[in-house]
């Protein structure tokens, strides 16, 4: 077919399929909509389209990266020092934080899981809340510790975890907490942005990594996901030797 045609035919049929998430009335899900200067640089970025995964291959996404990232550390009151990545969505971003606390932990106890995997392995116990997001279940699934195993921690009527369920926690131990939920309509890293809002977020900063996305409150295209991860070796890993550890 002519791509003329193709186009023509993606929005006849294509166009009346969609959501209409980005309009100004659009109450479901919680997805967030997208503003116009947000969505004239997804259509740049669609057009430069970029291998991101280094300087070499794309100096620009490389050089936005290293900018924006402290821009956010700064703007939610995280850690300077933290490493960060900007990635796909908040799938990704929880998958970014869990690899690499699985990576800190079992170093800690000598064992190098890129190296040489889970099996054998000191075990690794992952607590979570009742109301935990879906997409923290299925990277823990992807990361191998199964979503049957988690430990799940009962939360009260705002979806607050409670703290007195909490079992024995250790060295071993990966917890993951949240801020808010869209059960209750309230969430997100982002309350830290807004003097009126930061007190939500108090003591969130004592944290070891941290996911949020941008496509909700900031009205970005989908999907934009970040990470940022307080042992920066844990997120990027040992370049020296030739190993790549983590995630970068």
């Amino acid at each position: 077919m002519d791509e003329e045609e193709v186009l023509v035919l993606l929005d006849e049929i294509g166009s009346p399929a969609t959501v209409a998430s980005a309009g100004g009335r659009y109450f479901g899900f919680v997805v967030g909509g997208s503003l116009p200067a947000a969505l004239a640089a997804n259509w740049l970025a669609s057009a430069w389209d970029q291998n991101a995964m280094s300087s070499v291959s794309s100096p620009v996404a490389a050089k936005i990266e290293e900018i924006v990232i402290p821009w956010l550390l700064e703007l939610l009151h995280l850690p300077e020092d933290c490493a960060g990545a900007l990635v796909t969505g908040a799938m990704m971003a929880n998958f970014t934080a869990l690899a690499a606390a699985r990576h800190a932990v079992l170093k800690k106890h000598g064992w190098d899981v890129e190296a040489d995997g889970l099996a054998g392995s000191p075990p690794i116990t992952v607590v979570v809340s009742e109301q935990a997001h879906p997409t923290l279940l299925k990277a823990a699934s992807l990361l191998g510790f199964g979503h049957k195993r988690l430990v799940r921690v009962p939360v009260d009527k705002q979806g607050r975890l409670q703290a007195a369920s909490l079992p024995t926690l250790s060295e071993q131990t990966i917890l993951c907490i949240q801020s808010g939920n869209v059960n209750t309509g309230a969430f997100g890293l982002w309350a830290a942005a807004t003097p009126k809002r930061q007190y939500l977020t108090a003591g969130i900063a004592e944290a070891d990594s941290w996911a949020t996305d941008a496509h909700k409150w900031l009205n970005v295209p989908y999907d934009s996901g970040i990470a940022f991860v307080r042992d920066r070796e844990a997120l990027v890993g040992d370049r020296v030797s030739g190993r790549h550890s983590g995630f970068n």
